[in-house]
């Protein structure tokens, strides 16, 4: 049997699917643990699950969002039962006329107060296959609010990728901690990716609406977060929005920039490519060899 490739089972605004191939070069060869406290989408974990030569030994994924770490969590313990669930939405889905499927979609997305972590994960997935431009987003009473979206046959279940999720998050402790509260534990050797809210190119782009507010207060507390994780030498990489504001933030770090394209933007004109900034709390062995060169 081959070597499962994991991947995001979620579309999720932000997302570094794209970006990982230029990430990895500068990320360590080999560590304890790796660390990841915006997980998100989670696609930076799951491609180094999927390396063929595994870099970690176990990993630690952790976001505010406790619908998301649900559905890990049973993608982790019962990857068939959350196929099942997902399945009976999709068959209901297709089975009706576009307008049922759009009161369908509102009735599911008016459940609140389920428990169950199967429950919560297919309702996360399907809902996040059939809403507007797969974006996530919450109010200020924490409630799920995009609208329906329009598309003729969405994919709700995607079971080979949920199998790879499975085998891919065996080694995973899912939280839904403090990004500070899981770097606190990290040693030298482990490895940190930070993927936070990131700093608004401009007023009208603020994606942070996803989870709780990440406004500049929070933005400087990561820094602090990153500066205790260089003194303690512990390896940590971060990446954001690439503007003069984020580069003096980030001042004293080894900065790198990378460009990645945006897939999410209201103005289909302005969904190209984008500068990231790329920030590390170590020299890592390709800055070496530009500085040797």
């Amino acid at each position: 049997m081959g070597h499962a490739i994991a991947r995001p089972v979620v579309k999720w605004a932000g997302g570094k699917r794209s970006l990982v191939d230029q990430l990895r070069p500068w990320m360590p060869a080999k560590f304890e643990t790796y660390a990841e406290p915006f997980c998100g989408g989670a696609a930076v974990f799951f491609a180094l699950a999927s390396e063929s030569t595994r870099p970690f030994r176990r990993a630690i994924l952790s976001d505010k969002n406790e619908d998301l770490i649900a559905c890990y969590r049973a993608i982790k313990a019962t990857p068939g039962a959350i196929i099942r669930r997902l399945k009976e939405y999709q068959d209901k889905h297709y089975a009706l006329s576009a307008t049922k499927q759009q009161e369908h979609y509102y009735s599911v997305r008016d459940l609140h107060g389920l428990e169950d972590d199967v429950e919560r994960g297919a309702r996360l997935i399907f809902l996040n296959r059939t809403c507007f431009n797969g974006l996530w987003r919450v109010n200020a009473s924490g409630r799920f609010n995009v609208p329906f979206g329009r598309y003729a046959k969405p994919k709700i279940l995607d079971e080979d990728a949920i199998q790879a999720a499975h085998v891919a998050l065996a080694r995973a402790e899912l939280r839904t901690d403090d990004f500070a509260d899981v770097a606190r534990w990290l040693s030298p050797r482990d490895f940190v990716y930070f993927d936070p809210p990131y700093v608004p190119v401009s007023r009208t782009a603020n994606f942070t609406a996803y989870s709780d507010p990440f406004g500049p207060k929070e933005q400087e507390r990561l820094v602090g977060v990153l500066r205790d994780l260089k003194k303690r030498r512990v390896r940590a990489l971060l990446s954001n929005t690439y503007s003069d504001e984020t580069r003096k933030l980030y001042d004293g770090f080894h900065q790198e920039t990378v460009t990645m394209r945006r897939a999410i933007n209201s103005d289909v004109k302005k969904r190209g490519e984008v500068r990231e900034l790329v920030v590390m709390t170590y020299p890592p062995a390709t800055a070496k060899k530009k500085k040797a060169s």
